[in-house]
């Protein structure tokens, strides 16, 4: 079968390499999945280039998520064989892959392979933050990199909850599609200075919360935007700088900066609340009530093009590399 694989660290254009390798055969408890669509995440270039929080082990698969249909499964396992599941994993960037049971939700089968490869890293990281922030209908939420797939399903999720999202973009060509999902302002950070543009915004109130995605200056500005008692939750560093944080600051509003890794999220989360997040997960994208937007798909012996679209910025949605 094919497969992406790596066997050292580095830019995922330069060391992605496609790879014919012995299809697996599941364990006891384990599914052999033929992978049909699978994402490409920051959170899977990270992994390649050595700086996300898991460690490769080299030689290495690529890719944490995707969906596809059971074709085998091990003692023990009591699914349906050709029923479509959704999956995390390392090495989804393949044709067939070999997953825990419990590393899998059941789909329904008129799921689009397209939807479903999406199910975990950015709907379960935007239900998961929102949960934990606990944020009230009328608060406001700040968004950095508010174009994301991941910031599109926040804005749609908070949009029901009555959370208004104020998200930050570099290029207006994003604006009309974020405003049409539900989002309350967007704010092009080229032109707009974050703090007096959110204070504008909010009547003087400023932000009850932001999730941060980049790092760098423009999360500093973020805290610069959040009032008194103010929390940051930090998920990711796309601009692969630190966050200068201002002593000062933090003192004086007493603020909160609190980091937020959906992997220690699943292994900690009750049962019941793990199992309510799938579920509404599921639902919301199978009936189109949260839309998920696929930029291009490529197959999988196009895995460099397609991480190098990926990288690229003002994408309007995912890019996928598929088997179908």
């Amino acid at each position: 079968m094919k497969s992406i694989v790596f066997e050292q660290l580095g830019r995922p254009e330069e060391v992605l390499q496609l790879k014919q390798v012995a299809k697996p055969t599941p364990a006891a408890g384990e599914i052999l999945v033929k992978v049909m669509a699978s994402p490409v995440n920051p959170s899977d270039i990270m992994f390649v280039q050595g700086l996300y929080g898991l460690r490769p082990q080299l030689p290495s698969g690529a890719g944490f998520e995707g969906c596809g249909i059971i074709e085998a499964v091990g003692a023990g396992v009591n699914l349906p064989l050709g029923s479509r599941v959704a999956f995390t994993t390392i090495g989804a960037w393949s044709e067939y892959v070999v997953v825990s049971a419990r590393a899998v939700f059941p789909l329904p089968a008129t799921m689009p392979f397209e939807v479903g490869a999406q199910i975990f890293v950015n709907p379960f990281t935007a239900w998961a933050m929102l949960h934990a922030a606990n944020l009230q209908a009328g608060q406001w939420l700040l968004l950095t990199a508010g174009g994301s797939t991941f910031g599109q399903l926040v804005i749609q999720m908070a949009a029901r909850r009555g959370i208004h999202t104020i998200c930050t973009v570099r290029r207006d060509t994003q604006t009309e599609q974020l405003l049409a999902l539900g989002a309350t302002a967007v704010i092009n950070t080229e032109k707009e200075f974050l703090p007096k543009r959110v204070k504008e915004l909010t009547n003087g109130a400023m932000a009850d919360c932001c999730f941060d995605a980049t790092g760098g200056d423009l999360a500093a500005l973020a805290l610069n935007s959040l009032k008194n008692k103010g929390h940051m939750w930090v998920y990711g560093m796309l601009s692969l700088k630190e966050t200068p944080v201002n002593n000062g600051l933090l003192i004086f509003k007493g603020l909160t900066i609190q980091g937020f890794w959906l992997t220690d999220w699943l292994n900690n989360a009750p049962c019941e609340v793990r199992q309510q997040a799938a579920q509404e997960i599921i639902n919301l994208l199978h009936d189109g009530t949260l839309k998920v937007q696929v930029a291009a798909q490529y197959k999988i012996e196009q895995a460099i093009q397609a991480v190098t679209a990926a990288q690229q910025e003002g994408r309007t949605g995912k890019i996928l590399i598929t088997n179908f």
